[in-house]
């Protein structure tokens, strides 16, 4: 474990605790690792998207520290409710944005984009949130990993870390998630 990573895990331990300064000492160990989440997931979304990654990565963090009843376990436990916070926020706001346009369509992102499947199909972001809603319903492992490539943008090793399984169970749960997923949005 890296000095960051042992100080993240530090900081996490220190704020269960009931010490609120150490929001204020977290933000900078992990500011950059978020904003490169959020970058990698602005990069698929739709072009015109108002939503900036420094904003989702604010928005995400306000968050996060207002959740006042979660045991943070560790650097990895804090990444994976932080896809989840940014999956949130990111469908809240397509969903006003979708609101603001109504009889318009949704924001679109292209499958090969979000589940390197065929470019010439898209679905958008309300669709995918549902779908794996769904999903989440019989596989809850299938659903998470899902959230944290899409949502979080990690890959396959930084998954298996969070979740702390092995990454040849990652790339076969990956693999049977997105064909779930493709056929659910097919219909």
């Amino acid at each position: 474990m890296t000095g960051d990573q042992s100080e993240i895990s530090k900081i996490l331990r220190d704020w269960n605790a009931g010490n609120r300064e150490s929001e204020d000492e977290l933000l900078p160990l992990v500011y950059r690792e978020l904003r490169v989440i959020a970058a990698k997931y602005m990069r698929r979304d739709r072009k015109e998207h108002t939503l900036q990654p420094t904003a989702l990565v604010h928005e995400a963090y306000l968050r996060l520290v207002d959740i006042s009843d979660i045991d943070w376990k560790d650097r990895h436990h804090f990444f994976a409710v932080a896809a989840n916070v940014m999956r949130n926020v990111l469908v809240d706001h397509a969903r006003a944005h979708f609101a603001e346009k109504r009889g318009g369509h949704a924001p679109h992102i292209s499958l090969e984009d979000a589940f390197e499947l065929s470019n010439r199909n898209e679905v958008d972001l309300l669709s995918i949130d549902e779908a794996l809603s769904e999903l989440a319903k019989f596989d809850e492992r299938q659903s998470k990993i899902v959230e944290l490539r899409f949502f979080g943008g990690l890959t396959i090793e930084e998954t298996a870390s969070v979740m702390g399984i092995s990454v040849a169970t990652v790339k076969r749960e990956w693999i049977l998630a997105r064909t779930w997923l493709y056929r659910e949005l097919k219909q």
